[in-house]
């Protein structure tokens, strides 16, 4: 299947078609066709994010990427929260969100409270990890 990119070579842009081709990409820029191998062999961008994601070491610390309006807070301080567990419910762009405990573990720090404006990057509630978990 092709797909269209946007990348940069030597600080110029360029908007290709790449089509996958057995272990290589057959990659046209400007009409001039290219048959690119990488090191490693090939991998699918998606694939790759999901497994790395997987790997990754969660973060314990919630915030809001937008302003928004806590309407709820489901949690307390010293409490002990399992990963996936709405936590609270967060308006934004006038819709509400469940927010969900990112790890398991023990909520060490509550920022906010049920009613509150909160400002985008603000740290709301930071959870730590339980006997090495997450």
């Amino acid at each position: 299947m092709k797909e269209k990119r946007k990348i940069t070579v030597d600080d110029e842009d360029f908007e290709v078609t790449m089509e996958r081709n057995g272990d290589s990409w057959i990659v046209e820029i400007e009409g001039v066709t290219f048959n690119v191998k990488t090191e490693g062999g090939l991998h699918n961008s998606k694939q790759t994010r999901k497994r790395g994601s997987s790997k990754r070491k969660l973060s314990g610390k919630i915030s809001s990427s937008i302003p928004g309006k806590i309407v709820s807070l489901n949690v307390s301080l010293d409490q002990i929260v399992e990963q996936g567990q709405v936590i609270m419910i967060l308006e934004a762009m006038k819709m509400q969100n469940e927010i969900q405990a990112p790890i398991s573990g023990k909520v060490v720090e509550i920022n906010c409270s049920s009613g509150e404006s909160i400002e985008a990057n603000m740290p709301l509630v930071v959870i730590d990890p339980i006997d090495g978990k997450d």
